[in-house]
């Protein structure tokens, strides 16, 4: 399959369009180096600005959502020590945290000395989530550009548990540690209103509506917290206007007792349903889900493109995708012998 000459996008993701030096039209419309520092610079000082007005809160100053990898284990450190923050951290439980990620946030956790809760539903409503994830394409065209559907279910769950939090909680301010690739610099900072909060979550809720899930109003905002205007908090993700350096990450959260997984995939450390994710996402739309992202890494110098074609070339662990397809009572699914390693194999480490 043709991949841009520049980036990594497939000529399979939705309205690509190459040029005569096989360079996509995402590369040749992305912003200037000088553009994005600029930006940068923007972000950075209004968040100093959140910032000051957050540490005004009787309460925690910031809400964390903390899977257990690295990114957004790297956010913590930098909110609690840089910044020096009054942290909560939220882990959502969506039932495949790998064992090795519980091990490091209780290792972090205790060397960072913050506070954490565990949002944990019952499974037997996860797992009817995410059979449906797999069976069909909920999502819309551009949401599935960026991830995949069980990931968009997953992390919509976790989003606003979290939200409902910090909302309760008078939290002034919900941190995401997603990386430079996951979103936009104009998504970095912002502070919805309830219209707009409303509208987000429907984009998850519908889905779950439509495939006939109930019972999931417990983990999204209700009308009271809608009515709470004036308690919606921030939501940031400092990793994209910040510096992002892997290996610097690796080494800072390294320092505090995290160590790489080797239970997890090739594109994960922490989840241990992201290889199954990977896989359907690439079988129904013909692309890997991580491509936008890394695509944007190349582009912004975060990583080379060899590394970021070896992310996505990477097969997945059969023994992991095959623990989420026992514990989520799957039948087999048809995935290509390019998808898939040998048994027992770990794969290259990445996000």
């Amino acid at each position: 399959m043709r991949i841009c000459s520049r980036c990594v996008l497939p000529a399979s993701f939705p309205g690509i369009r190459f040029d005569d030096n096989g360079v996509c039209n995402f590369c040749r419309t992305s912003a200037t180096f000088q553009t994005r520092e600029s930006r940068r610079a923007e972000l950075q000082a209004k968040f100093a600005r959140v910032v000051e007005s957050a540490r005004t809160a009787s309460s925690y100053h910031c809400l964390v959502a903390w899977s257990g990898g690295k990114d957004s284990t790297y956010t913590l450190a930098v909110l609690k020590e840089e910044f020096e923050l009054r942290v909560l951290a939220y882990t959502f439980d969506n039932g495949f945290v790998s064992p090795a990620a519980w091990r490091n946030m209780q290792a972090v956790s205790s060397n960072l000395n913050v506070d954490q809760v565990v949002v944990r539903p019952r499974f037997d409503f996860l797992r009817q989530v995410f059979r449906d994830s797999v069976s069909s394409v909920q999502y819309a065209r551009k949401a599935l550009s960026r991830t995949s559907a069980i990931c968009n279910s997953c992390m919509g769950l976790a989003k606003f548990a979290g939200l409902r939090i910090a909302i309760e909680q008078d939290i002034p301010m919900v941190a995401f540690g997603w990386s430079p690739g996951q979103l936009p610099l104009s998504a970095s900072i912002y502070r919805p209103r309830p219209a707009m909060a409303k509208a987000m979550m429907g984009a998850t809720v519908g889905p779950l509506q439509r495939a006939g899930i109930g019972d999931a109003s417990t983990y999204f905002l209700q009308d009271r917290h809608f009515a709470a205007a004036q308690h919606f908090p921030w939501e940031v993700s400092p990793l994209a206007f910040l510096d992002y350096h892997q290996d610097e990450i690796f080494r800072r959260i390294e320092r505090l007792g995290w160590s790489k997984p080797s239970d997890t995939g090739p594109n994960s450390t922490n989840c241990l349903l992201n290889s199954l994710g990977i896989l359907v996402h690439q079988t129904q739309t013909g692309f890997h889900p991580y491509a936008s992202e890394l695509a944007t890494l190349v582009r912004e110098g975060k990583i080379s493109r060899d590394e970021a074609l070896r992310r996505m070339e990477t097969p997945e662990n059969p023994d992991t995708v095959r623990l989420a397809m026992e514990r989520l009572g799957l039948a087999s699914l048809d995935f290509s012998s390019a998808q898939l390693g040998s048994p027992g194999q770990k794969g290259s480490r990445g996000l």
